[in-house]
């Protein structure tokens, strides 16, 4: 399928739209473009986890049952179109991350692996930084007294 768009008056450009084609469209799920950006964002150094208290505790729960395992959209919401997508991420920082350059990191990432995988534009992405992961905070150390 072919879009037009008029630059001048009485010039017409065509733009091939990449869902769609003579041949059939693509429609590409919520779920895909949220697993996607969560795990664009996880890739990015200085991101400790995605979600808020209350859905990283409940994933913790989660990962503790046999065959299961944390949500790869976990911390992500999206809105897809057929040819946009608008992403809202909730982050875990590192202290002693900048967060300003760590927000144009994922921003700049997730952007890039949304557009490549999925043919949509991402018009924003949104960063909510919920809190800063401090190491020695967690309750790792009752791990390291476990026998072996």
């Amino acid at each position: 399928m072919t879009n037009t768009t008029t630059k001048a008056p009485g010039t017409e450009i065509a733009k091939t739209d990449a869902l769609a084609s003579s041949q059939g469209t693509t429609t590409i799920a919520d779920t895909v473009v949220q697993k996607v950006a969560g795990l664009a964002t996880r890739e990015v150094p200085g991101v400790h986890a995605l979600g808020s208290g209350t859905a990283r505790a409940f994933s913790a729960l989660r990962e503790r049952i046999p065959g299961g395992s944390a949500s790869a959209g976990q911390g992500v919401a999206v809105e897809v179109g057929e040819k946009q997508a608008a992403i809202d991420l909730v982050i875990l920082v590192e202290y002693g991350v900048s967060i300003a350059e760590l927000a144009r990191s994922v921003r700049r990432n997730v952007i890039t692996a949304v557009e490549q995988m999925t043919g949509l534009e991402v018009v924003e992405v949104n960063i909510n930084v919920s809190d800063v992961h401090i190491p020695g905070d967690d309750d790792e150390s009752s791990d390291s007294t476990r026998v072996q």
